[in-house]
């Protein structure tokens, strides 16, 4: 009877963990694309200082992991001294900046596509840097993305959502968002270094020292001088308070998406985790399509649904390696 309330409490707490996740990062979606794509006030200007949303998202992210240390830490730090996140600061400051200055040329649903395809400057530099060999359903995950993504990007969009766009312009956009991917493979690498040296590190160190260095970077590009951008999208802010209110749910939504991601990993496995969040980037091409009106032609859903294939058997690859390992284990 106790196995059975203890199963059943896992299945509500994974359920709690997939509303938490989708709902946070789904209605975050929503709002960066309203707020790269509206046009506000009765002079219908857009808010083109995307780059702040980057900013705001640090500030709000550095308090908000400072709480929870001082919450569940009772104040106390043993694990990475602040400093040593500068060099990923940097990356994850330029790589994010890049994946929303993307709005500004392509859509929505071509964002999150193109920057679902993680794997394959993952696999690019591990053939040709580091000479790993991969198996065949591992390339076959890779070509079904690729090539998903290749026909959604050749694909001619609808001429509402070119009107949604601030500057059209697909090679533009895809190349920033396939640089914000390499950026976020830098940050990967060097966050997994960070933690090697200092097993004591948790998900908390690692967001308050990104967050620090990502809000002293954005601080100074946006306000180091008399003619940054920071300054007019304060006033723009002033000007259209909706944009404020819109920036700062946004902010809100990425800290209590990051618990969720936390709670699901400490509890599921990274591999749980991947599969709730892919499935949630799915929903939100889909919320995207049909609720801000991004229409998208048969030969795109087509598109979309191939790289979600490949995506989904890269995790049922991960899945049969993980039940491989832990009969391994149990043998021994």
């Amino acid at each position: 009877m106790e196995s059975h309330g203890a199963g059943l409490h896992r299945v509500f707490l994974l359920a709690f963990c997939v509303a938490g996740i989708w709902c946070a990062y789904i209605y975050q979606g929503v709002l960066q694309e309203t707020v790269s794509t509206k046009r506000f006030g009765p002079d219908k200007k857009r808010f083109e200082h995307l780059a702040f949303l980057n900013l705001a998202q640090n500030l709000v992210c550095l308090i908000w992991s400072f709480i929870m240390i001082k919450i569940w830490s009772n104040g106390k730090r043993d694990g990475t001294p602040w400093w040593t996140f500068w060099s990923a600061g940097v990356t994850n400051t330029i790589g994010p900046a890049m994946g929303i200055e993307a709005l500004k040329y392509i859509s929505y649903p071509g964002q999150v596509l193109a920057k679902s395809s993680k794997m394959i400057p993952v696999m690019l530099m591990g053939t040709l840097v580091y000479g790993i060999r991969y198996t065949f359903p591992e390339y076959v995950c890779t070509l079904l993305v690729a090539g998903g993504i290749s026909m959604f990007a050749l694909s001619k969009p609808s001429s509402k959502s070119i009107s949604k766009l601030a500057h059209p312009n697909p090679g533009l956009g895809y190349g920033l968002c396939f640089l914000n991917l390499a950026f976020d493979g830098f940050t990967n690498a060097t966050q997994d270094s960070i933690t090697a040296r200092y097993p004591k590190t948790t998900a908390w160190d690692i967001m308050l020292g990104m967050n620090l260095w990502g809000t002293i970077y954005n601080v100074i590009f946006m306000f180091g001088w008399p003619q940054a951008s920071g300054y007019e999208a304060v006033k723009f802010c002033q000007q259209q308070p909706e944009v404020a209110w819109d920036i700062l749910l946004y902010c809100l939504c990425g800290a209590v998406g990051q618990n969720f991601i936390f709670l699901t990993i400490s509890r599921f496995g990274s591999l749980t985790n991947t599969t709730i969040t892919t499935t949630r980037k799915f929903v939100s091409i889909v919320v995207s399509s049909v609720l801000s009106g991004n229409p998208m032609s048969t030969k795109q859903w087509g598109s979309v649904i191939m790289v979600f294939s490949g995506l989904a058997y890269q995790i049922y690859l991960k899945w049969r390696k993980l039940q491989r390992m832990q009969k391994k284990k149990k043998s021994m």
